[in-house]
């Protein structure tokens, strides 16, 4: 049992909250201390994202600080040297989240390997086919105690849905939209049923929402339905502020109410 069950386990549908934010903003060496940082203000896991040059699916903040963190200097080779004291500092479970490309470049087997020597617990690669984790990847990610995690969207159907539940070993992402990130969580009745549809599955492992999480209203709506949430634009907007390191807290307790 990995950090990610252990809270599942733990903390049960208790409205657990996850962070998202791109390593190397807004300053190459802020990575670690942003971490620790949000651990010590009450998040429950976080998702590290690495940065790509074409980040086709995320709106237009997050592509701004994937920007800047390339112009900073972030590739995966420094994103792991800067983890390796990872676990000196943090506790809580910790995900890497990207594009399919530079782990290719890096090499699948490396990367994991490398996410395991750091203390990385899961991977969100939403451009890596299913049908090619399974055939080629299954084995390296597991061996490596790596939860690899599904995303889901509206329009996903129900035979993939069971599909990815077989597959997932961690949590399953439910996306609130099919839009990029960033856009404002509306709980419209098509939304409803779309989360009352992915509940009455049943599915055997937990059901985090994402995207458009921004405030403690969407966070409690999302959490109605499911057993966490993921926020990510709306912190790494905060990223861009002046002391942005002091505003952390206060922005963790009022999401979380």
């Amino acid at each position: 049992m990995n950090r990610i069950n252990r809270l599942f386990a733990d903390k049960g549908s208790k409205r657990i909250l996850s962070i998202y934010y791109t390593a190397g903003y807004p300053t190459l060496e802020s990575t670690v201390d942003i971490a620790e940082t949000l651990e010590n203000a009450g998040v429950d896991f976080l998702e590290i994202g690495f940065p790509y040059s074409d980040p086709v699916a995320d709106g237009p903040v997050i592509q701004h600080s994937s920007e800047a963190a390339l112009r900073n200097g972030m590739s995966l080779g420094v994103l792991f040297e800067q983890l390796k004291d990872l676990r000196r500092q943090v506790n809580i479970p910790v995900l890497l989240m990207g594009y399919v490309n530079p782990v290719l470049q890096y090499g699948v087997e490396n990367f994991c390997k490398s996410c395991k020597a750091v203390g990385v617990d899961g991977v969100i690669v939403p451009d890596l086919p299913m049908y090619e984790y399974e055939e080629r990847y299954r084995n390296v990610f597991e061996e490596n105690g790596l939860s690899n995690i599904f995303l889901v969207t509206p329009q996903t159907s129900e035979e993939r849905i069971r599909k990815i539940d077989d597959l997932s070993t961690g949590f399953v992402y439910l996306l609130s939209s099919s839009a990029t990130t960033g856009k404002n969580l509306s709980v419209s009745e098509n939304t409803e049923a779309y989360f009352s549809r992915i509940r009455a599955m049943q599915l055997k492992n937990p059901v985090v929402i994402g995207f458009g999480i921004s405030d403690h209203h969407a966070f409690t709506r999302a959490t109605d339905h499911a057993d966490g949430a993921i926020v990510g634009s709306a912190f790494v907007n905060l990223l861009g502020e002046t002391d942005y390191s002091s505003k952390i807290p206060q922005f963790i307790r009022q999401l979380k109410g």
